[in-house]
């Protein structure tokens, strides 16, 4: 579990493509004496399992699943990459509740400066624009942000001058791709609504018959 608040950006100095997956060693200011082979880092977003660490490098696994849902196809030497340990428990939730379990990747459609701010757009394959409300929170490459405005499958951000300098979102422009993990509450509630598909719904009978009406 993550919040969105990334530690620091790191940079990848390889990807080790091994058939359909991959093994990815990024170079980090983490703290290596407190991070143990099998501790999770968000990379971009997306949790990882650390499987090495040598000379303030960190190894990483990805599978062909991660490979083919997130934007880790397009990183290569030199890429730079947000990063963020584990939620601990007693740490302050600053961001919002992040899994690292990417939803899917979005393109920059904009990006334009306002009084020192940036606002980004981005469209998201449609199946999932349905989570993403105006005013609710996303990760994009990991950084819990605030959705400004949301228009059929785009969506627009405002990315203060902090965040800018503390990420790699001061380097994105018009054509990249992020990695996008919408809210999971928002999936959980859609499962639990009648119609959606997915299992009985929360009805009112179902209220009724679990001693909540």
């Amino acid at each position: 579990m993550f919040t969105g608040l990334i530690e620091t950006v790191g940079t990848v100095v390889k990807v080790d493509r091994r058939g359909a997956a991959a093994r990815l060693v990024v170079a980090a200011s983490l703290p290596a004496d407190e991070i143990a082979l099998g501790d999770s880092i968000a990379v971009n977003g997306i949790c990882l399992t650390v499987v090495g660490k040598e000379n303030g490098t960190f190894s990483f696994d990805v599978s062909p699943e991660t490979l083919n849902r997130g934007g880790f196809r397009n990183l290569h030497g030199s890429s730079r990459v947000n990063l963020e340990r584990a939620l601990r428990l007693g740490d302050r939730l600053g961001g919002h509740i992040v899994t690292g379990h990417v939803d899917c990747a979005a393109l920059v459609t904009e990006r334009r400066e306002v009084s020192g701010n940036i606002v980004f757009a981005f469209r998201v394959p449609a199946e999932y624009s349905r989570f993403l409300v105006a005013k609710g929170s996303v990760a994009i490459d990991g950084i819990s942000l605030t959705v400004n405005s949301m228009t059929g499958d785009s969506f627009s951000i405002n990315v203060i001058p902090h965040t800018a300098l503390q990420t790699t979102l001061q380097e994105k422009m018009p054509g990249d791709e992020v990695n996008i993990e919408t809210d999971i509450l928002g999936k959980y509630v859609e499962r639990l609504l009648p119609g959606s598909g997915k299992g009985d719904g929360l009805t009112l009978d179902m209220l009724a018959k679990n001693g909540f009406l």
